[in-house]
C-alpha cells in the first residue's frame, strides 16, 4: 500500500544511504569477470538460479501463511499485513530472503550480459526491487482493512515506520514494471519479439492491478474486499516475469565446463 505522505527527513536519509550502499554492492558484483568457463561461470549461474527461485519462494510462503492465519482474508488484506502479529516474523523473513535472492539474480543478469534480456537500466531496476523487499522486512506496514483483528480499516495518521514501508514498496511495484518495459524494448530491438511482448504485458498488468489494489486498500467500497486479490495478481505477475527472465538467461549462459548451451 502506497501513501502520498513522506516520512521524516532523518529516516528518509537513512533509507537513502541504505539503498545506495546496497546498489553499490550489486554493481560491484555485477561487474565481475565473465569468462566462458570455470568457477566464474558457475558463480554467474548460481546467481541466476537465485533470481529463478525468488518468485516461487516468496509466493509459496505468503500463500501458505495467508491460508492458515486466523481472521486473515487474502482477498481483502495485503501481503505485508502478514508481517504483523505473533507469526509476523515468517513474512518478515520472507521479505528479507526474497530481497536477497532478487539482488543476487540482478547481479547474475549483469554478469550474463545477454542484451536480448535486459539493459543495464533494467538490471538496476530489478536490483532496486530487491533492496525494496529488504526495506519492507526492516519497516513493518501499518494495519489496514481491519487486520490485525481489532484495528481500524484505515489509520487517521500513518506511522513513520508505515510510511517507510510504503517507500520501500515503490521500487517493487513501480520498479519491476519499469524494468519489464525496458526489457521489452531491448528484446524487440534484438529480435526477441515474443518475449518482448510478454515483458510489455507484464508491466501493464502489474501497474493496472496495483492501481486497483491501492484503491481497495484506501477503502474504496467496490474494491476493498478485492484489494488483496489484485495485489497478489500484481505480485505473481511481476515475480513470474523475473523467473522467466532468469530462466532465459540460464538457457543462454555457458555451462561451467565451457560448452555452449543447447538451443
Amino acid at each position: 500500500m502506497l501513501t502520498a505522505a513522506l516520512p521524516g527527513l532523518p529516516a528518509l536519509l537513512i533509507w537513502r544511504r541504505a539503498v545506495l550502499a546496497a546498489l553499490a554492492r550489486y554493481q560491484y558484483v555485477a561487474r565481475g569477470a565473465r569468462p566462458a568457463h570455470g568457477r566464474p561461470v558457475r558463480w554467474t549461474r548460481g546467481l541466476l538460479y537465485c533470481g529463478l527461485a525468488a518468485g516461487p519462494v516468496f509466493v509459496t510462503t505468503f500463500l501458505a501463511e495467508g491460508a492458515t492465519r486466523d481472521r486473515y482474508r487474502p482477498s481483502r488484506h495485503p501481503v505485508s499485513s502478514l508481517a504483523l502479529g505473533p507469526r509476523g516474523w515468517i513474512q518478515t523473513a520472507n521479505f528479507a530472503v526474497t530481497g536477497t535472492l532478487v539482488l543476487a539474480g540482478a547481479a547474475g543478469l549483469g554478469r550474463a550480459a545477454d542484451p536480448a534480456l535486459s539493459s543495464r537500466a533494467g538490471r538496476a531496476l530489478v536490483g532496486a526491487a530487491g533492496v525494496g523487499l529488504i526495506g519492507a522486512a526492516v519497516f513493518a506496514t501499518d494495519p489496514v482493512s481491519g487486520y490485525p483483528p481489532g484495528t481500524p480499516d484505515a489509520l487517521i495518521q500513518p506511522s513513520r515506520t508505515g510510511m517507510m514501508h510504503n517507500l520501500a514498496a515503490v521500487p517493487v511495484f513501480l520498479g519491476l514494471p519499469a524494468a519489464a518495459f525496458t526489457c521489452s524494448w531491448q528484446s524487440v530491438r534484438t529480435g526477441h519479439r515474443r518475449f518482448g511482448l510478454y515483458c510489455a504485458a507484464t508491466a501493464t498488468t502489474m501497474l493496472a492491478t496495483m492501481a486497483l489494489a491501492g484503491a481497495g486498500f484506501n477503502q474504496s467500497p467496490r474494491l476493498v474486499n478485492l484489494a488483496g486479490l489484485f495485489q497478489r495478481a500484481s505480485i505473481v505477475t511481476g515475480f513470474g516475469w523475473l523467473t522467466a527472465l532468469s530462466a532465459q538467461a540460464l538457457t543462454r549462459a555457458p555451462a561451467a565446463s565451457g560448452r555452449k548451451p543447447s538451443t
